[in-house]
């Protein structure tokens, strides 16, 4: 009767390592996208800034491709402020992805341990 409970254990442990794998690598990938959103976040902020201190009547070009096309103070102002708003969500909802999958690693963890206290208890 021990065989089935080790390999009901040994199926249990393999699972959950190769969860918890999974999961790290999606932790991993999800903080080089929240790393790339800030820096994206940032430099929106500081063009911002520096777009803000211009006169009105300055011109000013958008890059795109390899041309530049004259764009108003206000629309440039607009596009850097959604650049702002658009990282901003997508790092709270990477942050909330990352928290899910913590948590299911914890879970899976606390099932195991429950498992083998189960078994130690019979």
């Amino acid at each position: 009767m021990a065989a089935p409970i080790d390999l009901e254990l040994k199926k249990a442990f393999s699972e959950l390592q190769v969860k918890m794998i999974d999961t790290q690598q999606k932790v991993k990938l999800a903080d080089l996208q929240i790393d790339q959103l800030t820096r994206v976040q940032k430099h929106a902020k500081l063009t911002h800034a520096e777009v803000a201190v211009l006169a009105d009547n300055t011109r000013l070009y958008e890059g795109v491709g390899r041309m530049f096309i004259l764009q108003s103070k206000e629309d440039i102002n607009n596009q850097l402020m959604d650049k702002q708003k658009t990282a901003e969500e997508k790092i709270k909802e990477l942050e909330q992805k990352k928290v899910y999958l913590e948590r299911s690693v914890k879970e899976a963890e606390d099932n195991i341990r429950e498992m083998l206290l189960s078994r130690r208890a019979h």
